[in-house]
């Protein structure tokens, strides 16, 4: 069986039992701030168990791709030196929800496992959870009675603690006890000497678990008690590379299909078997691994970068990088060359890598290619502060140095470290970090108090209208405190409303909620609305100030100048997603983008610089269409296999459902997937300019622009503009005639000036030679004077170094009105009497209230104060003769 039967088999067995096969979410978490990335396959269906969503159907199955590289879950160090843990996998899943339980789950488990994928039963054990005093938790004994039937006796069930077999979402939320299932994959010689029993949950590389069946019974609240869940819930998941070893009888995730065309293909770039050495063998395994999460994480729309998700991305890259170059002596980019091989492989499964796989390829290469630059450099420091590191700890700063300098994110230099007995401070490379941040990380954090629940709902839903209405009849349900970066804020839910909770690149609706019971003045009270957001699919309004009535009626009511100038810029984007497309090329794709009241901003996938006539044809095609006042269709609830089939375009890195929003501006020219709100005509836009087109990363545009109002606005400042200029050059012909007419004179004018100063240099120069004393040695010159430029006191002070020997020169110059020190030793005065041009200009600085630095055998500096150019004179000779 192949890998991709391995897949399809589980995914079929599960759609007969009547679960639906739902798409994995994106590795880029929405609405999810507890997640940097997707790390379990239950984390997209964390809303339903939270009681925050209607799932689409209450037994689902998937392959869910998985990241583990931060945090707790964070296998990044063990990956390539054993043969099963991974950064990137896939985590085969099935679920309940509210429907089948432990009756149903483990049965399938076995029969999918022994008759389907006809694993040896001998070989498979399985444990159940023992129960825990703390929590009054008993032995799991429906579990247990289940497999005992299953199994026909006790012998290969096994007790699990609280830490192997129960399983917790967080802090607080729905949790309950697990059932793992564990393969032996060890030789039947060493099955004889060793009890595969004894050896599960032991981290024996051959003894490994291969299924974990979690049954949501309990909820955990925040004084730690247990309640019994009004639904009974199932969530398992299988590792996908781990099953495939398994069936394929492997002693190595790696010598399976899903791992050896990549490794094929890097033994092919770089001469060596795999197989053959164990350092080379680890680096091609860190290859075949992070290649997998570098090109799927890109595909999703998270591109390398130094924050968050894309610095993960970016230390991934480096670290494969670095044991290519280290171990396989690959000195050109190499990691591109995989990508199209890992599309190939995933072109069924997860089809937006093949359908990027040239956009991911390039951004890979770049990446690669600014690396390697700074990548011998970096690791030639590393020797050096290797060699006169003692006691095995590599400073804090030095780590700090490689990061900042060379581009070594800490966890590559202490993996060097640790290749060389030696460990990093990691203490100290942080505060170094911190500092040059600027910030603190209280100050970025927020603390969220608990929900308080006004009106109780096992399935807490908030119905959105503000696709129809801006004003709504509501009543609030739950709210908390929130503090950020010490300031109190607010966070109301309410059981229906207008207001728009930030998504899909549009910001969140602004405007308040007001009391519909009166007060004594006849009016009832106001809350300002700040933002909207979303939270766990739940929509959140912001506020500085709690209702003084949790119970009463609300009117909900959106600012609608806001929402008007928003929808401008965000239908905008839609048309000018398609304009891109007609004049770059089908091979553009959204990025990324920011809708708002004041501005629209697009970043899209294009390799090169727009020219100023491909960004005129832009705005022309726009323009066009908003005149035409093309009417908004739009399709709600449309099955998302139909929307495919009318040409509408989906944003990669989004997570769609079984029903989507279709919003169509004319079907032959723009159908896009979209959750956000439009204009119902695109006349209502009014106008549209982009004001800036610029390089946002490798292979990735930024577009920026303007409608409406703003538009307008934008080109009246741009004509009072022209017309300040005419006015200054008072030119009677054609404007651009009379600018490159000044543009000319000034030309001609600056190069006389050059001449002249140059001329003037000369004469300063000739005057200075004579000047020059020969003491003991040394020929001194220490002299104030006037010069045109900085420039020229640099090439002044080159010159007398090139025509003097034993030079030992300061001249304070006066540069039209400012000071600056220029300090010039001739490299034998260095070498033989330990003089340096740095440190001795930041003592002459302090006269002339400035500062500098330089090399030991130049150095300069600037001030404000230009009296004190005689002392620097007076000063420069007592340093000399000290």
């Amino acid at each position: 069986m192949t890998a991709k039967e391995v897949r399809q088999t589980f995914l079929n067995f599960f759609q007969e039992k009547q679960h639906l096969i739902v798409d994995s979410a994106p590795l880029i978490p929405k609405g999810d701030a507890t997640l940097m990335f997707i790390n379990s396959g239950m984390a997209q269906f964390k809303d339903y168990f939270l009681g925050n969503g209607i799932p689409p159907s209450t037994r689902i199955t998937d392959t869910q791709k998985c990241l583990r590289v931060s945090g707790k879950h964070n296998d990044l160090d063990d990956v390539g030196i054993d043969t099963y843990h991974h950064t990137f996998f896939e985590m085969l899943g099935n679920w309940s929800f509210g429907d089948y339980f432990k009756q149903e789950a483990l049965p399938w488990a076995w029969e999918l496992l022994t008759e389907v994928y006809k694993l040896p039963k001998e070989r498979l054990y399985v444990t159940v959870f023992e129960g825990n005093k703390e929590d009054n938790l008993p032995l799991d004994i429906e579990s247990f009675e289940v497999w005992k039937q299953i199994l026909g006796s006790e012998d290969r069930i096994i007790y699990g603690n609280k830490k192997d077999n129960f399983w917790e979402m967080g802090e607080v939320g729905p949790c309950g006890p697990s059932s793992e299932i564990h393969i032996d994959l060890r030789t039947d010689a060493e099955r004889k000497k060793v009890d595969g029993k004894t050896l599960v949950n032991g981290d024996h590389p051959q003894v490994i678990e291969i299924w974990n069946n979690v049954f949501m019974e309990f909820e955990r609240k925040a004084n730690k008690s247990l309640v019994k869940l009004p639904s009974q819930h199932v969530d398992t998941g299988m590792g996908f590379e781990r099953l495939v070893r398994a069936i394929e009888g492997k002693q190595s995730n790696y010598d399976t299909d899903v791992f050896t065309p990549l490794i094929k293909t890097v033994e092919a770039i770089s001469g060596i078997s795999y197989g053959v050495e164990e350092k080379t063998d680890i680096a091609i395994r860190v290859i075949a691994d992070h290649i997998r999460a570098i090109s799927f994480v890109i595909a999703d729309g998270q591109l390398p970068s130094n924050n968050k998700q894309g610095y993960v991305v970016r230390r991934i890259l480096r670290r494969a990088v670095r044991y290519g170059y280290t171990y396989l002596d690959l000195k050109e980019p190499f990691l591109f060359e995989l990508v199209h091989i890992l599309a190939e492989q995933f072109d069924d499964t997860f089809p937006e890598l093949d359908a990027q796989k040239d956009f991911v390829a390039r951004v890979v290469k770049e990446e690669e290619n600014s690396f390697l630059r700074t990548l011998e450099n970096g690791i030639k420091r590393f020797e050096e502060v290797k060699n006169r590191t003692k006691e095995n700890l590599i400073d804090g700063q030095d780590v700090f140095e490689l990061y900042d300098t060379f581009g070594f994110p800490d966890d590559l230099t202490d993996l060097m470290a640790r290749e060389a007995g030696m460990k990093i401070d990691i203490e100290g490379f942080t505060k170094a970090l911190n500092q040059q941040k600027k910030r603190s990380q209280k100050d970025a954090s927020s603390e969220k108090s608990d929900w308080h629940e006004i009106q109780k709902d096992e399935s807490v839903r908030v119905d959105f209208l503000g696709y129809d209405t801006l004003q709504a009849k509501a009543k609030i349900i739950r709210w908390r405190e929130i503090t950020k970066k010490g300031k109190t804020f607010y966070q109301i839910v309410l059981n229906q409303t207008p207001f728009y909770a930030e998504s899909g690149g549009q910001v969140g609706d602004r405007g308040y909620i007001q009391n519909l019971d009166k007060n004594e003045d006849g009016k009832g009270e106001k809350i300002s609305i700040i933002d909207t957001q979303k939270e766990n699919d739940l929509i959140v309004h912001i506020t500085k100030k709690l209702p003084s009535d949790f119970t009463a009626n609300y009117q909900a009511i959106v600012s609608e100048n806001l929402r008007c100038s928003t929808e401008n810029n965000h239908s905008a984007t839609h048309l000018l997603h398609a304009a891109l497309r007609e004049v770059l090329g089908t091979h553009v794709q959204q990025r990324g983008s920011l809708v708002s009241e004041d501005i629209l901003r697009f970043d899209f996938s294009h390799f090169s610089k727009m020219t100023d006539e491909e960004i005129e044809k832009i705005e022309t095609i726009v323009n066009q269409k908003i005149r035409e006042n093309i009417e908004l269709q739009e399709m709600r609830n449309t099955p998302i296999e139909e929307a495919k089939e009318m040409g509408a375009m989906a944003l990669f890195g989004e997570k769609y459902g079984n029903s989507v929003r279709v919003v169509m501006f004319d079907k032959k020219y723009s159908v896009e997937l979209c959750g956000g709100t439009h204009v119902s005509a695109t006349g209502k836009i009014g106008f549209f300019k982009i004001i800036s087109e610029s390089s946002v990363a490798s292979g990735v545009r930024r577009l920026e622009a303007l409608t409406g109002e703003k538009a307008y606005n934008w080109i009246q400042e741009q004509n009072k503009l022209v017309k300040e200029i005419r006015s200054i050059v008072k030119g009677n012909k054609n404007l651009k005639d009379d600018v490159n007419s000044l543009v000319e004179q000034n030309a001609i004018l600056s190069k006389q000036i050059q001449e002249f100063q140059e001329k003037e240099a000369k004469n300063i120069k000739k005057n200075l030679l004579t000047e020059v004393k020969n003491e003991n040695g040394i020929n001194i010159l220490i002299q104030k004077i006037k010069i045109p430029s900085a420039d020229a006191l640099k090439n002044l002070s080159f010159e007398l170094k090139n025509e003097v020997e034993n030079l030992f020169a300061v001249l304070a110059a006066d540069i039209e009105g400012k000071p600056q020190i220029a300090v010039t030793i001739s490299p034998e005065l260095v070498e033989e009497r330990g003089l340096n041009a740095g440190k001795i200009i930041k003592d002459l600085a302090k006269n002339i209230k400035g500062g500098g630095g330089g090399q030991p055998f130049f150095a300069t500096a600037g001030g404000k104060d230009l009296s004190g150019l005689d002392k620097v004179v007076e000063e420069a000779y007592e340093i000399l003769y000290k």
